[in-house]
């Protein structure tokens, strides 16, 4: 049986692309910002050809690397998880995501209140240990709930969990995400519970949960699914595709469990897709703009490579990229990063070619149907030989 291992590496962009300027972004490179870091020690990534990659600089530059790699374009709009996954997955999006820098409209807010009956505090951007911190004594003393947004397309909703019971706050986001459609249709809904003061301070827990918008067409997950295999998702893969074309899911508080989770899929008899987002490089150390953090936590990972390696079959292929850029040195914003992302493929069977950059992250997609012996039925060509990139396979 075969098998693909996806996995993203949540915002490890390898340098602005073309456009970025015109989302913010001057002189933004994830990667360099990173191996600037003492604490940068990758050399399994090295060795697979992180450093072959086009365009990317610095590293040691292995001349016999053991993965095909490429320098992946984004050709949607937009630099969000959302849409990031989602073109990785065969979808193009001609417009960005709704974002509300001025907070969301009077009167959606007051129908979402009306109907959760309950009040509305903040409905500003905002950090998301800062705002509870502004916001949670208030928010404990009336009840009402904590909504604000930030850079990305997200309404978010913050409660205590001794004030507003999770399953309460994850009912508020499914009407939150009725109403969030159309002109408001936000990429995500997240549901943000936390607790305390511990030692004076409120504290976010583990129990966040997204509620995304549905993807507007078919992808690789649907694809899959419908032709009879598995599509395991980990991490936040099932909110992003918002359950769809999904056989099986996991949730992970982080990086290290999404990692064990990825290892015990390893061990199962299953036949098609383990589609893995570590989100720590973004949420805990991208936004926050912190350049240690984010370059151990990339060591950690590689750390981990060999083990993960091992654990791949005869017929097993291991991918390796992101879905955009978070560049933690670029202090003009804490937004996502418009950057090129990385590819690695590694497998016993896969002859180590250098793809050079491409058009879109849809290759991706159309890399892992291919694989698997399904035509994709979206824009996209497949880098399993090293044929040209206008060879494209689509279904009709």
């Amino acid at each position: 049986m075969k098998r693909v291992f996806l996995v993203v590496l949540d915002s490890f962009g390898i340098g602005q692309m073309p456009d970025a300027e015109e989302y913010g972004d001057i002189g933004v490179n994830t990667l360099r910002a990173v191996s600037s870091s003492p604490f940068f020690h990758v050399p399994n990534l090295e060795k697979l050809g992180l450093f072959q990659i086009e365009g990317v600089s610095g590293g040691e530059k292995d001349h016999a690397p053991l993965a095909s790699v490429a320098r992946m374009t984004e050709r949607s709009k937009g630099k969000d998880t959302t849409i990031g996954h989602w073109e990785i997955a065969g979808i193009y999006s001609s417009a960005p995501l709704p974002t509300y820098p001025n907070g969301f409209p009077e009167e959606l807010l007051e129908e979402f209140a009306e109907r959760c009956g309950r009040g509305i505090l903040c409905n500003k951007p905002y950090s998301g240990t800062a705002v509870i911190a502004d916001y949670g004594r208030e928010h404990m003393e009336t009840g009402k709930l904590i909504v604000y947004t930030s850079a990305d397309s997200v309404f978010q909703i913050a409660a205590h969990e001794e004030i507003v019971p999770v399953e309460e706050l994850y009912r508020y986001c499914r009407i939150a995400r009725e109403l969030l459609v159309g002109e408001h249709g936000v990429g995500r809904v997240i549901a943000r519970p936390f607790v305390g003061p511990v030692d004076g301070k409120f504290v976010r827990t583990g129990r966040r949960h997204d509620f995304s918008i549905e993807p507007p067409s078919v992808t690789m997950l649907d694809q899959l699914k419908n032709a009879g295999m598995d599509v395991i998702a980990v991490g936040k893969i099932r909110d992003i595709f918002a359950g769809r074309g999904i056989t099986e899911s996991v949730y992970t508080a982080g990086n290290e469990e999404g990692i064990e989770q990825l290892l015990c899929c390893q061990k199962k008899d299953f036949h098609g897709l383990c589609f893995v987002n570590l989100v720590d490089y973004d949420m805990l150390y991208g936004h926050r703009r912190d350049v240690d953090g984010y370059a151990k936590a990339l060591s950690c990972f590689d750390q981990r490579l060999p083990e993960i390696l091992d654990g791949l079959g005869e017929e097993d292929v291991l991918m390796i990229t992101a879905d955009h850029g978070c560049d933690p040195s670029y202090l003009a914003t804490t937004d996502h990063t418009r950057e090129y992302t990385p590819f690695l493929m590694y497998g016993k069977k896969i002859k180590p070619i250098n793809h050079k950059t491409r058009k879109t992250f849809a290759d991706i997609g159309a890399t892992v149907l291919e694989y698997l012996g399904v035509c994709p039925e979206f824009e996209g060509s497949s880098m399993l030989s090293p044929q040209d990139e206008g060879n494209e396979r689509k279904g009709k």
